[in-house]
């Protein structure tokens, strides 16, 4: 396990009103951002589709009839208020009739409210509102937690909020923005002082990943590791019992309710997909894990489900980590560590890397630690980055702007015909990058030095960093 976190900000705002402001103003940023992309359908048949009308449909049952059984909203055809055919059904008819879509419950839950006053419009704007505070809470770590100076700060997290794939995934129908918020509350927990309401939120933290999906376990456990060597190193240990024993319980309390209304451990029992080979299908009948290593470099250097070629400033990701890894400041492993869960479980979990849905869905749930790594990078590291994170980050929200024209021209859609898009630097990087989905090939190898040779002018840095400050300690 990585060293505990500790909270010790090294720089701030030099008020709590000036952070609130800017706090409010990467969320408006944010939450404009992704409000805007409501406009663009999902598919060119629907404005919500693919799995958005499973959690849809489920949180309008939510909010009608009190469960989750869809049987009677697609029965009376209630998705035509968002798409003009049919959905694809994804849903095993159960015994009594019923039918559970296999997605976990938290999202519907959080979305029933609004979906059932507002319908679908409102359910995205509930979303976009949640990536507002997510920008939020992201720019208060960066600078409350690790010291990132307010102005690298600030427009840091607001070119990552109007950008991909935080913008996208900031209204479309998916558990990925809720669960990066919930994480990001889980770094707030393991790096802020020893006290019961940190340990409490950290215990709510772990129990609800899960219940947004159950792929986000590997990310919750990491944050409940680092939590409890954090507190049994800081002499609580009756506290570490008791947070082991509340989410032991939790854990049973999920298997359960899962074998009883999904009728297996996961929420896949109840998928038609799985029907013959079973729910842990969802990860592949015999997944070639060889070949998904390549998404270790696919997941940035794809030349159409990349994160780079839709937002180039997620390359400096890979120095930033590399960087924060040999300078070690305080609560580095909170950012690390969450952050390697995440991108193996994308890695090597996952189904599929792309799914033809907009870029960087699996990695959604951990990208605001990439961001505030590597924030906390360029606060510290040569005026050179600062101004290539600037360039590079504004010709990713450039890309964005472009995407919502053509998708008002309805010319693109989320899912699918994304990668018809005319965003410059997608459209400049698309025929010098590769297809990473598949077998290894020779132009592989250059993807790969690339990331590596980033990475060790990161570490580079990272170590004369640390010199410096053992230096000026003593």
């Amino acid at each position: 396990m990585a060293p505990a976190p500790t909270a010790r900000p090294v720089r701030t705002y030099p008020s709590d009103t000036g952070l609130r402001r800017a706090m409010l103003l990467v969320a408006l940023v944010a939450a404009v951002a992704a409000a805007l992309g409501i406009g663009v359908r999902a598919l060119e048949t629907a404005h919500v589709a693919v799995d958005e009308e499973q959690y849809y449909l489920s949180a309008l049952s939510l909010a009608e009839d009190g469960d989750l059984d869809i049987t009677d909203e697609m029965a009376e055809q209630r998705w035509r208020e968002f798409a003009d055919v049919v959905p694809h059904v994804e849903t095993v008819v159960q015994p009594d009739g019923s039918q559970i879509s296999p997605h976990d419950p938290l999202l519907p839950i959080i979305l029933a409210v609004p979906a059932g006053l507002g319908g679908w419009v409102a359910a995205k704007a509930t979303l976009a509102g949640l990536a507002g505070a997510l920008a939020a809470l992201t720019l208060w770590l960066a600078t409350r937690r690790f010291g990132v100076g307010p102005r690298v700060g600030a427009v840091g997290v607001a070119v990552a909020g109007a950008s991909l794939p935080l913008a996208a995934y900031g209204q479309q129908l998916y558990p990925e923005l809720p669960a990066a918020l919930v994480a990001g509350a889980g770094v707030a927990a393991v790096t802020g002082p020893l006290r019961r309401r940190e340990l409490v939120l950290l215990g709510a933290v772990v129990t609800a990943l899960p219940w947004l999906s159950v792929k986000y376990g590997l990310v919750a456990f990491t944050l409940a590791g680092l939590g409890a060597v954090r507190w049994w190193r800081g002499g609580q240990r009756r506290e570490v019992g008791i947070l082991s024993a509340a989410l032991a319980a939790s854990g049973v309390l999920y298997l359960v309710v899962h074998r009883v209304v999904w009728g297996g451990w996961t929420v896949y029992a109840s998928g038609d997909h799985f029907a013959e080979t079973g729910e842990f299908a969802v990860i592949g009948v015999d997944p070639d894990y060889v070949e998904r290593s390549l998404r270790l470099a696919g997941l940035l250097l794809d030349h159409e489900f990349g994160l780079v070629p839709w937002q180039p400033a997620w390359l400096l990701a890979v120095p930033a980590v590399a960087a924060l890894a040999a300078r070690r400041p305080p609560g580095w492993s909170a950012l690390a560590v969450p952050l390697a869960a995440g991108w193996f479980v994308a890695t090597f979990v996952a189904l599929t890397m792309h799914g033809y849905w907009s870029p960087g869905r699996q990695l959604v749930v951990v990208l605001p630690l990439a961001v505030i790594a590597t924030l906390y990078w360029l606060d510290h590291g040569p005026r050179w980055a600062r101004v290539s994170g600037l360039v590079l980050g504004l010709a990713g929200v450039l890309g964005y702007v472009v995407f919502l024209v053509q998708g008002y021209l309805r010319q693109v859609t989320w899912v699918v015909h994304f990668i018809d898009a005319d965003a410059p630097v997608y459209r400049l990087l698309r025929p010098v990058l590769t297809d990473w989905r598949g077998d290894y090939r020779t132009a592989h190898l250059a993807g790969f030095a690339l990331l590596a040779g980033l990475a060790a002018l990161g570490w580079r840095h990272g170590r004369r960093s640390r010199r410096r400050n053992a230096s000026s300690a003593s």
